[in-house]
């Protein structure tokens, strides 16, 4: 679907540059507190607990890694939008300081988003949003199609046509984000549709690499082209309605059409 540069922030997006914007995420326990629960003596030996020490509670573990994923999200929607600036340079600690929260769980977001390729680790600095030019969005467009449209017109030929019918709640997800026209919360929908039509081929390998490569197509080009207004939003969502006709209908010629072009598109 048609590729275009940072976007506003759009409703619910997280605001990275402003405190006071910034969503705020449950406080992370100082080192102290954790060292108390783990019988560690303030000179850093480990003592036997007692009959009255409880173990690290169980629940406190699981908040701290529901922390870390909303911020792995709302940075995720910072660089769809185009907050986080290619070529900038952040630190975990500032960042952490806007979210509300301690540096660790910025950082271990940031470390999944150099795994995938968003962000570049700065020695003693923080990290660095990746630079992208047209030539690059090409490329993952050319990839893209090299994997989708075989794998979709292999669909369109086995797959029944009631199974397309179920998949129509998700695309009027996706035509309702939009509506509102917010470009994070219609690449997340927009994403969830492919990988459901993708999903029917029972390669989940094909259904990672796909959504990584159609991650990747969503975050903004350096000196790119316009965000994406309302219009063009509801007529990328369209095609998804259009797609699953096409599919049901075991139309390849519209299929064919239809994915090679939202490979090189929008989002």
């Amino acid at each position: 679907m048609r590729q275009h540069a940072q976007g506003s922030t759009g409703t619910g997006t997280p605001q990275i540059r402003t405190a006071a914007a910034a969503p705020r995420v449950p406080q992370q326990p100082v080192a102290a507190d954790v060292d108390r629960e783990r019988g560690v003596a303030a000179d850093g030996t480990r003592g036997e607990h007692t009959h009255s020490e409880q173990p690290i509670p169980r629940p406190r573990l699981v908040q701290r890694a529901s922390v870390r994923g909303q911020i792995l999200d709302a940075l995720r929607t910072a660089l769809v939008t185009g907050e986080l600036t290619p070529g900038e340079v952040y630190s975990a600690p500032a960042l952490g300081e806007r979210f509300g929260v301690s540096a660790t769980p910025v950082r271990e977001a940031m470390q999944q988003l150099a795994l995938e390729g968003a962000v570049e680790v700065v020695p003693n600095r923080g990290f660095r949003v990746v630079e992208r030019g047209t030539r690059e969005l090409a490329e993952l467009a050319e990839i893209r199609s090299l994997i989708e449209v075989p794998v979709m017109l292999r669909l369109a030929r086995t797959v029944p046509a009631e199974r397309w019918a179920e998949l129509r709640p998700l695309a009027e997800a996706a035509a309702r984000a939009a509506a509102l026209g917010c470009r994070a919360t219609y690449a997340e929908s927009d994403r969830a549709f492919h990988r459901a039509v993708l999903s029917l081929c029972g390669n989940e390998q094909l259904v990672q690499i796909a959504d990584d490569l159609h991650r990747r197509a969503q975050w903004p080009l350096v000196g790119g082209r316009a965000p994406a207004g309302n219009a063009d939003l509801i007529a990328d969502a369209a095609d998804h309605t259009v797609l699953l006709d096409a599919l049901i209908a075991r139309d390849v010629d519209v299929v064919r059409g239809l994915v090679g072009r939202h490979s090189a598109g929008l989002v």
